[in-house]
């Protein structure tokens, strides 16, 4: 420890600016034994752990100038005066979570120039980028890190074909009385549910979590598709042709993988009746309109990927277009036929259960807000978003808390006792805001934000975002990465790429 006294004298009427800087030399980050990295600022100031006073003196030279470069990044968001100004808090205040939320980012490499980079699901879920959580949550490293964004893809991308076959009881089973189920962790052409966890060997040893078995999951493979198209498109440093040539085998080895589902040939692929997609409380039969919109979204991304190699780089991805083509018309015909009800999509063709789901569409969403064919008709997608705002949101607690997961028609619960269809989640609700928005309801919006944000900002939960919120005044899961959704809703605002000093 060390103690630091400074004395000096003022006369009255005179300022004097004492900058502090308390600095740091870790180098090293440790995992299971014998397993560690270099963090990404030894790149900069060395790997010796003797280089404290270094970075110390580097803050005191720079810090100024640090400071307006802050004010100059955030400058464009807080002046949007027809925003709210809650909405504007909120977007950078919760990006507290890419700092203390157990963030990894390590020292570059010839195959990672920029590091290997991940953010904890939560501290309670203690594995990096769960894939199904940051198809909400990474819109914030989209559009102000995407270098970052695209270390998470690539990363993924290599675990896509890998495999241990090492058997693990999944733990769902135990909690339904059926006792001891086993799963190999990670089958090849899978996707991973995330990068591994800090106790093992990240981003090598994937799937980590085992409540559900992810090798069988109906999400992941379309989740990972949308964000390495997402990340292409939309990354406001440009479209890096490079990543998206690196992404493509296993973008392709993923949606053939997840149409190995598709037991009825019907091109959409079936959920098994174990809950096997992000909501893994919340078992669904057959095909989803959950998982049938995000297959659908992401055949248009693979299409939209295939044209662009093939035009830009000169690859031969004539087969790949033919087969996902013939998918793609296939699953179309039957989405709309399988389950539209006449208002809104039902959760699932085949458990009969009754419920307004209130994420029936995010495929909708992204397709709409990447430039696809939209998943479904606007006039369907303005009837499920009234039939969702009406059960979910107004009919649950007169709108106070949020937009619940999946209610009755009349607002009514299905089972009174129900864990996710009775839990607002706040990422789920900013990515609902902003396909409301993105669909021309700025007002609905706007206030499921502010419901969600008085829960937290009011209820003693700020830096601290949970994934889940309660009626009865409980919630689940703080530090969680799927409430930095809210960038969701700047992403569909006009010329967001325009944010500069996003680099720094």
């Amino acid at each position: 420890s060390a103690a630091l006294s400074i004395s000096f004298e003022l006369a009255p009427g005179a300022e004097l600016e004492l900058p502090v800087v308390i600095s740091w030399d870790l180098p090293v980050t440790a995992f299971a034994t014998g397993c560690q990295a270099l963090r990404r600022y030894t790149d900069f100031h060395g790997s010796s752990g003797t280089n404290a006073a270094a970075i110390a003196s580097e803050a005191l030279k720079q810090w100024p100038q640090w400071r307006e470069q802050i004010n100059n990044w955030q400058a464009p968001v807080l002046q949007r005066n027809d925003l709210p100004e809650k909405l504007r808090m909120a977007l950078f205040n919760e990006l507290y979570d890419l700092a203390s939320g157990g963030s990894l980012w390590t020292a570059a490499t010839a195959d990672d120039p920029e590091g290997r980079f991940g953010v904890l699901e939560c501290l309670d879920y203690a594995w990096y980028e769960s894939l199904d959580v940051r198809l909400y949550g990474s819109f914030a490293l989209l559009q102000l890190w995407p270098a970052l964004d695209r270390a998470v893809l690539r990363s993924f991308a290599r675990a896509i074909p890998a495999a241990d076959a090492n058997l693990r009881p999944i733990g769902w089973y135990f909690t339904q009385g059926k006792g001891r189920v086993e799963a190999a962790r990670k089958l090849a052409g899978a996707t991973p549910h995330d990068l591994g966890a800090p106790n093992e060997r990240p981003f090598d040893a994937t799937n980590y979590t085992a409540y559900q078995d992810c090798n069988l999951w109906k999400d992941l493979a379309s989740d990972f598709v949308l964000q390495v198209w997402r990340t292409y498109k939309l990354a406001p440093d440009g479209k890096d042709l490079n990543f998206l040539a690196s992404c493509w085998p296993a973008a392709v080895q993923a949606l053939k993988y997840l149409k190995e589902f598709d037991i009825n040939n019907d091109g959409l692929p079936d959920n098994g009746g174990a809950p096997d997609q992000t909501f893994d409380d919340w078992a669904l039969q057959g095909v989803s309109a959950y998982c049938g919109a995000l297959w659908i979204a992401a055949l248009e991304a693979a299409l939209a990927m295939a044209q662009a190699l093939s035009l830009e780089l000169g690859l031969d991805t004539a087969m790949e277009q033919r087969l996902f083509s013939q998918w793609l018309e296939q699953s179309r015909e039957n989405f709309d036929k399988l389950l539209w009800n006449g208002e809104y999509y039902k959760i699932d063709a085949d458990s009969g259960t009754p419920v307004v789901m209130a994420d029936q569409l995010c495929g909708d969403f992204y397709a709409r807000l990447l430039g696809l064919t939209p998943v479904v008709s606007d006039a369907n997608a303005i009837s499920s978003l009234t039939a969702i705002k009406e059960a979910c949101f107004e009919g649950f607690e007169g709108g106070r808390l949020g937009v619940a997961n999946g209610l009755r028609r009349d607002g009514s619960a299905l089972d009174p006792n129900g864990t996710h269809p009775l839990e607002v989640w706040t990422g789920i609700n900013f990515g609902l805001a902003a396909y409301y928005r993105l669909m021309g309801e700025p007002t609905t919006a706007f206030a499921i934000c502010d419901a969600v944000l008085e829960q937290v900002y009011q209820g003693g939960l700020q830096f601290r975002t949970p994934e889940a919120i309660t009626a009865k005044n409980s919630f689940r899961a703080c530090h969680y990465l799927r409430a930095m959704a809210i960038w969701a809703l700047w992403a569909t605002h006009t010329n967001w790429q325009a944010i500069p000093g996003a680099e720094h």
